[in-house]
């Protein structure tokens, strides 16, 4: 597995991470049996960068991927989040950016997670009623005093991370990004550059729609969150298929899938990327992998990037309520 850096502290993680927020909600079908295997291949085939949350579940996946890497901590690059506040019912209570919760919300990662400190802490959601000051300045404490080795945020806007970069050092800067969200590309990803922030993608496979294994509304099973997602609607889906049509014939033309595409795709820009596909399923887990070894020539990201340009994909990227929680 090849490694990249992230941040100009030498955060060094595999060149795919993996996400494990499906394992235990939003997509349907869960097997924590299947899940910490694929967590426990993904460490043995040197992909050590995890990625979860305190909102999954909630709280269920942190322990999932505590009880997966147990006696294998040394191993492990673990990163988490917080920020979007829910209760143990599973009901969304905000976002929540207060120095007592930060404080609060890492005791409960660490303490779900089994372990003394976390590599990468991220806020997941920037709380516009908290001065990005006072939050990053409680993330800060918490790396004086060792339970954190570096400071992320998500989803958040050029204007808060480079507020926020001078209160304390941001390593990374995790947001959506995949041949149909190119949104980075405008003010972020050359903020980051040039504030030397690594950029992680989430979602780089537009949440499993670029896989191609979507044809209708009606291959998602009921009780998938993504059945009400704007792309996955009507007219949306039609046209996003589309897009997705064009990825798979360039696919066929590299003898790789389209996941293994749109991932080799992301490896192919700058190494201050480092996508973090989700997967609950060792066989989807190591399809993700292969993509390392997918080398793609100039000519071939040109016509990737005609078939998906900037703004391609139909409908946003989350409902109206998820999308009033994305900063700037």
């Amino acid at each position: 597995m090849q490694r990249r850096t992230l941040g100009q502290e030498g955060l060094t993680v595999s060149a795919v991470g993996l996400g494990c927020m499906g394992m235990s909600e939003f997509y349907a079908g869960r097997d924590d049996a299947e899940s910490i295997a694929t967590i426990q291949r993904a460490l043995d085939t040197g992909v050590d960068f995890l990625d979860t949350a305190d909102i999954y579940g909630p709280f269920t996946n942190e322990r999932l991927v505590g009880t997966a890497i147990r006696g294998r901590r040394d191993t492990v690059v673990l990163a988490t989040k917080f920020g979007n506040q829910r209760g143990e019912d599973g009901s969304f209570l905000g976002v929540n950016g207060r120095p007592d919760y930060v404080r609060k919300s890492c005791d409960g990662s660490l303490q779900r997670l089994g372990v003394d400190h976390l590599d990468l802490y991220y806020q997941h959601r920037v709380d516009r009623s908290v001065p990005i000051e006072e939050t990053v300045g409680a993330m800060a404490e918490l790396v004086q005093s060792g339970k954190v080795r570096f400071l992320g945020l998500s989803e958040a806007s050029a204007s808060t991370i480079l507020r926020a970069n001078q209160e304390h050092p941001i390593t990374a800067l995790q947001t959506e990004y995949s041949l149909w969200s190119r949104d980075p590309e405008d003010e972020v990803l050359p903020l980051c550059r040039e504030l030397g922030i690594g950029f992680v993608a989430y979602s780089p496979l537009g949440r499993g729609f670029l896989t191609g294994r979507f044809r209708t509304l009606e291959d998602l099973p009921a009780d998938d969150y993504r059945r009400n997602s704007p792309r996955f609607q009507g007219e949306n889906f039609q046209r996003n298929l589309e897009l997705v049509q064009r990825v798979e014939d360039i696919a066929r033309g590299k003898n790789c899938t389209p996941a293994q595409l749109a991932l080799a795709w992301l490896l192919a820009q700058p190494d201050d990327i480092v996508p973090i596909p989700g997967t609950k399923q060792r066989r989807y887990l190591d399809e993700n992998i292969q993509s390392v070894q997918i080398e793609l020539t100039p000519a071939e990201l040109e016509r990737l990037g005609e078939a998906a340009p900037k703004g391609a994909a139909a409908g946003d990227r989350y409902h109206e309520a998820g999308m009033r929680t994305i900063d700037g």
